[in-house]
């Protein structure tokens, strides 16, 4: 494990009358999750990835002079993690001093620490952190979830699986998964697609239709494997099927191509997860290339750039399911006016002390303020560098 320590005076510029506290205290730490199983999805099976077996965080842990905490975390697969991590570190500083409720012009002053290397992709992912942890911190302040200090719109969430149903399980397996879920309380199912030979989509998704049954809510995810015809092709051959969404059916960039997509299909189609800022999630917008959006806090900038997107989305008439983090998604998800979806995966468990309630197909905001979530021992254990600013 690699630590480093850092004492720093304030640099925020002189408090005025309406300050209530400054942040004190920042730690940003690298742990990195090991996966039970590799993980392959369509970028695999066609050589363009390799199997997934760990993800990278990034948390930030804040504590300001009047003795509030706050907790955040973005996260990076495959490759990135150190990246995220390093940036992390030269811009921790720029916070010190400062009135943790001025979020927005925390985010701003960020960014620009980091300017240079842009306002998308790995600068902003570890902004991210930041920003969440001062959401996190300010629901504690008052006392409240953090949904709740957003203003709720429901107290539960309807939830689908992923984890159950990635291309490298067998398909009997992926049945069983999906039993399990069902048993325990998750409402939806999605399974993924896009495999070299597109019968094979076909008859494993025949297959888990015919086990579900007509009723159970169902979406299949291609990780943007096809061409434009492919697309049109698998998408009417998918039409029979009664599905949820078609996620990232092209490029993740192809705005006029989902559109074109999009307007043809009966099948809603979702897309949005890889995108890094609200501005590569309003070309999809513009272009009517999406029925359902899928924006991520940790990699589009945190909490506050989600804010932004979500008004645009909601304007523009779309549905939302955030893409992972569930634990952060759960609360922006029960915020936003039309009924949304949150993606379930168990992976992160270990990080946590707290789990988050599942039943009758929905996922639950608890009583818990903040995000409601605190590292554990085993986190702290996978933790493999730190770095500390000011002081508690």
């Amino acid at each position: 494990m690699v630590t480093t320590s850092h004492t720093a005076t304030h640099t925020a510029q002189q408090a005025g009358e309406a300050t209530l506290d400054r942040v004190s205290w920042i730690r940003v730490s690298s742990v990195v999750l090991p996966l039970a199983t590799p993980i392959s999805d369509a970028k695999v099976l066609t050589g363009r990835q390799r199997p997934m077996t760990e993800v990278a965080f990034l948390f930030v842990e804040l504590a300001t002079e009047e003795g509030h905490q706050g907790i955040g975390f973005s996260y990076s697969k495959r490759a990135g993690g150190p990246g995220q991590f390093a940036h992390a570190q030269e811009i921790a500083p720029t916070l010190l001093g400062e009135d943790p409720s001025d979020i927005g012009k925390i985010w701003t002053k960020l960014v620009w620490a980091g300017a240079s290397v842009g306002r998308s992709g790995l600068s902003t992912q570890a902004v991210a952190a930041f920003d969440i942890a001062l959401w996190d911190l300010k629901a504690k302040r008052a006392g409240l979830p953090l949904a709740k200090l957003l203003g709720a719109h429901r107290d539960t969430v309807r939830c689908y699986n992923t984890s159950g149903g990635f291309l490298h399980t067998p398909t009997e397996q992926v049945l069983e998964n999906a039993t399990a879920s069902l048993a325990s309380g998750i409402g939806g199912i999605k399974i993924k697609v896009g495999q070299p030979d597109g019968k094979e989509d076909l008859r494993r998704l025949t297959a888990v239709r015919e086990h579900l049954g007509d009723d159970v809510p169902l979406m299949v995810d291609a990780n943007q494997q096809w061409d434009r015809p492919t697309a049109q092709r698998m998408g009417r051959a998918f039409e029979e099927f009664g599905l949820v969404w078609i996620e990232e059916p092209l490029d993740a960039y192809d705005a006029p191509g989902h559109a074109a997509l999009a307007a043809s299909l009966d099948t809603p189609v979702a897309t949005g997860e890889m995108l890094a800022s609200v501005a590569e999630h309003w070309e999809l917008i513009r272009h009517n290339a999406a029925d359902i959006i899928q924006p991520d806090a940790p990699r589009i900038g945190g909490i506050t750039q989600f804010l932004k997107l979500a008004t645009l989305a909601e304007q523009h008439h779309l549905q939302l399911a955030p893409h992972f983090a569930m634990e952060i998604h759960l609360h922006l998800a029960a915020a936003y006016p039309h009924e949304p979806w949150v993606e379930h995966f168990d992976w992160l468990e270990p990080l946590f002390n707290e789990r988050l309630q599942i039943s009758d197909g929905r996922m639950r905001v608890s009583a818990r303020p903040g995000l409601g979530i605190t590292l554990s021992e085993q986190a702290r254990a996978w933790t493999g560098a730190k770095a500390e600013f000011g002081a508690q």
